[in-house]
């Protein structure tokens, strides 16, 4: 089969889907990838796959680009001819599910994250609420990543039942992400792993960081992740210059693998407003490390309170310093204990595998025309 994987960036589509494209290549599919071009694209070119640039702005929500999209992917879906289109992230999901439709070409959609405006009532969120149910018509399959989403999805009347699925996220390589020990050597470090925008917990994060080395905390404060100022909810890099000048953090820039910088820290902390399932969270957890996690779908499916980390309110910098202080305090044993049980999480039910076997099958019913 020819398959097309539909996404935001290429960045996204290398760091996040290259093992099911290899699982697709290894069984004879031809693998075609649609997305913006980036540093990231030739690599998906190395790999194999057969690229095709369109213009996406992942950040902004114009009517007009975004109506443009669906005949930009058109264009590009009756050129390549796919016999099936799998689409991940929002635009895709929908402007693409729209344009495949257009051309009867069967699609699997992947739902990594709602985000916080489609949560609101207003009329950002009713029009989002549209445009899913239009598109989710003509879905052969839609994945889920979290059963929160899912059944907001079927409360709403979006999808039909019959189509739906849940995965474990993206899921986790555990060959790759092996646990490792954790030694209570130091200042005790944690790390925040994430783009800079505030829909990430960052700002309640700093608050969080500035109350506990006001009592006097000794602890490090990182953060690994892309400033990204042109995101409308972007944290500026003055702000950042200015945390780091203060040295109220420690900004450790952007990296290509994550692995050491977790391995070097104690605890990973993210205070998402919302998430599909947190990739940064699973790579801590397999690797063994305590994580303290807002208590919204998504981050609630990773983290078990008191189990592998803890648990902290939304937008509550003072409870997130009081987890925070409070995991700080942790013996050896214990903190060695949430690692371990979040080790043994993964493995019972986030191993990438799991994703992967699903869409092979997805597939094959597609092929078999059930």
């Amino acid at each position: 089969m020819r398959i097309a994987v539909v996404l935001n960036t290429s960045w996204n589509i290398f760091n996040f889907r290259m093992n099911l494209i290899k699982s697709l290549q290894a069984q004879g599919h031809d693998v075609h990838t649609v997305a913006p071009n980036d540093d990231y694209t030739p690599r998906l070119i190395e790999a194999g796959c057969t690229h095709h640039e369109v213009k996406m702005d992942s950040r902004g929500a114009n009517p007009l680009k975004d109506f443009a999209l669906i005949f930009e992917l058109r264009s590009i879906y009756k050129r390549v001819k796919p016999d099936v289109i799998l689409h991940y992230t929002i635009k895709p999901n929908v402007y693409g599910t729209l344009a495949a439709a257009w051309l009867r070409i069967p699609v699997i959609s992947n739902v990594c994250g709602l985000g916080t405006a489609f949560l609101k009532n207003d009329f950002i969120s009713r029009v989002a609420v549209f445009l899913y149910r239009l598109s989710f018509r003509f879905a052969r399959k839609v994945f889920f990543q979290n059963p929160d989403d899912l059944n907001l999805f079927l409360t709403k009347r979006l999808v039909p039942e019959h189509r739906v699925d849940l995965l474990p996220g993206s899921g986790i390589d555990l060959t790759r992400f092996l646990p490792a020990p954790l030694k209570r050597e130091g200042a005790f470090t944690f790390l925040l792993i994430s783009r800079l925008i505030t829909d990430k917990g960052v700002l309640e994060y700093v608050d969080a960081v500035k109350k506990l080395k006001a009592e006097g905390v000794n602890a490090k404060f990182q953060i690994l992740g892309a400033i990204d100022e042109e995101h409308k909810r972007g944290i500026s890099k003055a702000i950042v210059d200015e945390w780091i000048r203060s040295g109220t953090i420690e900004y450790l820039g952007t990296t290509e693998d994550v692995r050491r910088f977790i391995q070097q820290a104690h605890c990973v902390v993210l205070p998402s407003y919302r998430e599909g399932t947190p990739r940064t969270l699973l790579e801590a957890a397999s690797i063994s490390r305590p994580i303290i996690a807002t208590n919204v779908p998504g981050c609630s499916q990773v983290v078990e309170d008191q189990v592998n980390g803890f648990l902290c309110n939304l937008k509550d910098a003072d409870d997130l310093a009081d987890k925070m202080r409070k995991m700080a305090m942790l013996d050896q044993e214990t903190l060695s204990q949430f690692g371990q049980n979040g080790r043994k999480k993964m493995e019972a039910g986030f191993d990438e595998s799991v994703v992967i076997n699903k869409y092979l099958e997805a597939l094959s019913e597609i092929k078999s025309g059930s």
